[in-house]
């Protein structure tokens, strides 16, 4: 491993990038591999870059490798060699240009510690606090900010015993040094003897932040009791610290935190904030929680009202702050807005002249565009969009704003006069001076915070429409300005729900035009609302409110002026740069459909031919989702409309498609195998093209990659379906099982993936031709289930076993199942009925049980095994938890027609968490309607009674066995049964 540091230099370089981590890959399983990362990261002699990319390796080798379930996980050696190694790394990295090599470090630290703390790292915290100094505040901040990086997850982990055995037992160890370092920190700060250091500062930060970590989830005795240690009104220490902004300490942070001192003022036109003004604003995060969380805590020390007096005085004053502050002011609207809601502080802002106060002197003054803010709107136009409709999260001051009017709205009646009045000033001075655009700007976003998405019936959202903001959605470009134009297309954004069909279908030429808008701001947002505007779908959950008849017309005019803003681009990073303008393609396409087919050649190359630039350099995983989203919509929609549009599809992407493959773009490979699948499913048979593929797909290498193993599942499937014959007689089913049995079952990642393969084989390959194989395969299976169980695979393993036994294949019964099953240990059949099978069957989904049903019918019924020693013994057990899965007739209800909205809604961002992901990006217009396989059994319950009846009837001695069931579950089934006529 002597080329380690040959080959991280390697990797940072374009050129040789591929060749140098696939090297590096080879070693990530070698013994002393990770430990020499880190030793290499710690080495002064290295070059920097090299330092940096060992550590950053490092980080991203555990984050893969490390989780024991991994294909190729970390050997045991490399695990108990790197941990006591790690927390004494980080002290070690103290000088300031190490600061990126310790967040990095810090990272791994927390990575390894979700697995391994406390059972296989317990004395972790014990070295932690064992690091910290009385003296050295450098070393303090390398400790807690590893402290932090392990307790942060804390904050969106979902409740669980195992969690809070977790942090008891950190709270054991580390809180009572915790609560003396903060004591030591504050008196050193706040010591009128010397100034305050920009080390100590930062340790009073990260103690900050681990106070949230520590309280996020229950408030620990020791914090309940001292609680006035931190919250007095005068004395406690986060009280003081609100007041608390030294000008020494005014500079920029990422300079404060790499300095020994800091002298440097901070000026007006800085934007990062500096140490104080972070501190304030996780102390008011805290106090945001608290009132969530613990009320009575904050009404014992009356900390509110000091909180409100603290906020008055930041924000208060009717001015705006520079942009350094804007996460201190965001958060200190946050916790106005948070207040105002909370019911015990109600009534501090119910009253007329505070609501009038709140709004004049702090509503205003941050809904207002500032020059950093039309700098954006004009320099970065994209970071401007993203930022402006990020609802889901209250990012910056304009958007706390917009949150404390919505909350007034609430609290107080005279609320909605006073913001209208505001609003009549602005548009009054606006059309006084029309140049004054800001007014104009200021009065539409404060009519959409008070209207709230048309929460508030007092205020009409249509009439305002009409009065104020059409003129600026239908005039002439040149006479409006460009921020008034995106306000008129952000408000039919913001009010698509509360527009008719009519309404937006009228609005739909006028947004079209603004997609030609030169501003990149204005016709982004424009392709922001068509997008919105068109996955509107009619009540919640029903069919989209838009057909595919009302965009006919307007759809190809919609594509082309899209595209044409994408095309435009100067370089790949630029012509990928917009992935919001591809989603709203993406949108028209899977609302236009099939009316889409007489163009959908020449749209086809023109995406293709997109496609061929950004392939050059990938940059923007959200554009690449999209472009082939688009693609993949035109396949599904216009492939079965129109005749010979699946062979020009072929023609035009088999080329980019082999280009892709051969040059290993690992971002777009997942997605090329999920096409091919799914124009594969198009033909009866398999095209000659196709067979060439087959090779390939069966290469191990073809499988190292986790994101391609789906889209590869699939394109087998497909394979299967058309040609097993084919894919038996080439001596290949032997490799499709290798594949399955070396690389799919054993993994526990990819175990699913495993039986979804397996299915196809059986389901497809005559049973003859697979009965040589049948045996080891479910071998395969009882290994893993031996070796490495998990509850998904029990639920995978059961569900194949069902599906085996009801799919209707000639000459595969249940008894092929069973003999094989016995053939390996006689009655080992019944064992896995009884432990297994009998268990998991209440436990299956709804959209499992159908197939679960006629497998366990058609076994107890058909089978000759089941009636005989020694598994007859579980055939009652197996009949009650055949009537379970009966309890829900809903459930084993199934389609069998190809529904097309399936997996359309995925691509939709606000319904689903579509897009680009690391391990599998699946492609959601590529779904299909999942085929029943016993879509042969229309009603399930009167097979089961025919079955049932013919087994009594060949039978007489399997009513005892009916008798022998659970009758409390299966006595109304039975009944059930004779009244529908059958004789059971």
């Amino acid at each position: 491993m002597s080329d380690v540091p040959t080959l991280l230099l390697s990797s940072l370089r374009p050129q040789t990038r591929k060749h140098a981590e696939a090297a590096l890959a080879s070693y990530a399983s070698h013994h002393g591999f990770l430990p020499s990362l880190l030793a290499l990261a710690l080495a002064p002699a290295q070059d920097r870059p090299v330092r940096l990319a060992a550590a950053v390796y490092l980080k991203n080798a555990v984050k893969a490798h490390w989780p024991e379930d991994d294909d190729a996980p970390v050997p045991e050696s490399d695990r108990a060699a790197l941990r006591p190694q790690l927390v004494p790394a980080m002290v070690a990295l103290l000088a300031p240009a190490d600061r990126a090599l310790r967040a990095q470090i810090a990272e791994t630290v927390a990575l390894i510690a979700a697995e391994d703390f406390p059972e296989r790292w317990p004395d972790l915290i014990d070295h932690l606090v064992a690091s910290l100094s009385p003296s050295n505040f450098t070393a303090n901040a390398a400790v807690l900010e590893t402290a932090h990086a392990i307790f942060a997850p804390w904050r969106s982990a979902t409740r669980s015993d195992a969690l809070y055995r977790t942090i008891n037992r950190v709270l054991s160890a580390f809180l009572d040094p915790f609560c003396a370092l903060f004591s030591h920190t504050l008196s050193t700060l706040l010591s009128p003897a010397s100034e305050p250091s920009t080390d100590a500062a930062a340790c009073m930060l990260l103690l900050t932040e681990l106070f949230y970590d520590l309280t996020c989830h229950d408030l620990p005795p020791r914090l309940e009791d001292g609680h006035e240690e931190f919250f007095a009104q005068d004395t406690g220490g986060f009280m003081r610290l609100m007041a608390w902004d030294p000008p020494t300490l005014r500079t920029d942070v990422s300079t404060a935190l790499n300095r020994r001192d800091a002298t440097d003022v901070t000026q007006p036109d800085d934007t990062t904030p500096s140490i104080p003004t972070r501190i304030r604003t996780v102390i008011l995060e805290i106090a945001e929680m608290y009132i969530k969380l613990y009320p009575e805590m904050l009404a014992r020390t009356h900390s509110v009202e000091a909180f409100v007096r603290a906020v008055w005085e930041l924000v208060g004053g009717g001015t705006q702050r520079g942009v350094a502050y804007d996460p201190l002011i965001t958060q200190s609207l946050r916790f106005i807005s948070t207040a105002i809601r909370a019911g015990p502080y109600r009534d501090l802002f119910a009253a007329h002249d505070t609501v009038a106060s709140l709004v004049a002197g702090v509503v205003l003054p941050n809904i207002a565009l500032r020059e950093h803010d039309v700098e954006q709107f004009e320099d970065a136009p994209l970071e401007f969009v993203r930022s402006d409709l990020a609802i889901s999260e209250i990012a910056t001051p304009r958007q706390a704003a917009a949150d404390v009017i919505k909350a007034l709205v609430d609290a107080s009646p005279d609320a909605t006069p006073v913001l209208e009045s505001h609003v009549a000033a602005a548009l009054s001075s606006y059309a006084a001076s029309p140049t004054d655009w800001r007014k104009k700007d200021a009065a539409v976003f404060l009519f959409e915070a008070a209207a709230a998405r048309g929460a508030n019936p007092a205020l009409d959202v249509v009439a305002f429409f009409a009065n104020a903001v059409v003129g600026d959605l239908s005039g002439p470009v040149a006479g409006t300005h460009p921020v008034l134009r995106m306000d008129a297309v952000r408000y039919l954004h913001v009010f698509r729900n509360q527009l008719t069909k009519d309404q937006l279908v009228s609005v739909l030429p006028l947004l079209k035009a603004h997609l030609a808008d030169d501003n990149v701001v204005v016709h982004t947002y424009a392709a922001v609302a068509i997008d919105r505007i068109l996955a509107l779908r009619v009540g919640s959950g029903g069919p989209p409110m838009f057909t595919p008849d009302d965009v006919r017309a307007v759809a190809p005019e919609l594509i082309d002026v899209l595209l044409r803003k994408i095309e435009a681009g100067s370089t790949p990073e630029k012509v990928a740069e917009n992935d919001l303008v591809m989603r709203c393609v993406t949108r028209v396409v899977i609302t236009a459909r099939s009316h889409l087919a007489p163009g959908a050649e020449a749209l086809l190359g023109r995406l293709v031919n997109i496609l061929g630039i950004i392939s050059k350099n990938p940059s923007n995983p959200n554009f690449d989702q999209y472009i082939f989203e688009s693609i993949s919509a035109l396949i599904r929609f216009v492939g079965p409309a129109k005749p010979g549009a699946i062979g020009e599809f072929e023609s035009t992407l088999f080329g980019p498609f082999t280009y892709i493959i051969q040059n290993d773009i690992d971002q777009y490979i997942p997605y090329t195998f999920q096409i091919l699948a799914q124009m594969l499913a198009q033909h009866d048979g398999v095209p000659t093209d196709y067979r060439s593929l087959v090779p390939l797909l069966l290469t191990p290498a073809s499988w190292t990659q986790k994101g391609s193993i789906p889209g590869l599942v699939k394109l087998l499937q497909a394979f299967l379906a058309r040609d097993a014959r084919q894919i038996v007689e080439s001596k290949q089913l032997e490799s499709v099982l290798g594949i399955v049995q070396q690389r799919l079952i054993p993994s526990k990642i990819n175990d699913a993936w495993g039986f979804e393969l397996l299915q196809a084989v059986v389901r497809y390959v005559p049973p003859p031709d697979l009965q040589p194989y049948f045996r080891g395969i479910i071998m395969t299976l009882l290994t893993r289930m031996q070796s490495s169980k998990t509850d998904s695979y029990v639920y995978h393993f059961v569900c194949f076993l069902s599906y085996v036994m009801a799919i209707p294949v000639e000459g595969l019964t249940p008894d092929y199942v069973i003999q094989a099953v016995d053939g390996i240990q006689p009655g080992l059949w019944s064992q896995l009925l009884t432990n297994f099978v009998v268990p998991q069957a209440s436990k299956l989904a709804a959209k499992d049980r159908k197939v679960a049903a006629v497998g366990l019918t058609r076994m107890l019924t058909q089978s000759q095994a089941m009636l005989q020693p020694p598994s007859v013994a579980a055939w009652p057990q197996a009949f009650t938890a055949l009537v379970q899965l009966f309890r829900e007739p809903q459930a084993l209800q199934r389609s069998t027609d190809d529904d097309a909205d399936t997996g359309v809604t995925a691509i939709d961002v606000e319904e689903q968490t579509a897009g680009y992901q690391a391990a599998y990006s699946r492609l959601a217009a590529a779904d299909a309607a999942p085929q029943d396989p016993t879509a042969h059994v229309p009603d399930v319950q009167a097979f089961a009674g025919q079955q049932l009846q013919s087994l009594v009837q060949s039978r007489p001695a399997a009513a005892q066995m009916i008798a022998g069931a659970d009758q409390t579950v299966v006595a109304p089934f039975v009944a059930a049964l004779r009244g529908a006529g059958f004789q059971v």
